[in-house]
């Protein structure tokens, strides 16, 4: 649904870390689920632990401006 509502300004993707378990050590995620946002290859932001498809949106516009 999000993903629809960023207009593509913006992709979504899911990982499975139990299947590329080498992963999420580059990234120093130590919990699951790990949100990151990634601008130009850089990653801008890091967040552990669920959250509502809204207080999602509202990260990704704080974080990413040109995704909102």
């Amino acid at each position: 649904q999000l993903a629809g509502e960023l207009d593509g300004k913006a992709k979504l993707v899911k990982f499975n870390a139990d299947e590329n378990p080498m992963t999420p050590g580059r990234f120093g995620v130590r919990g699951l689920p790990t949100l990151l946002i990634f601008e130009n290859g850089k990653l801008l932001s890091m967040k552990t632990g669920a959250m509502t498809k809204t207080k999602l949106a509202e990260w990704i516009r704080e974080t990413a401006p040109a995704a909102g």
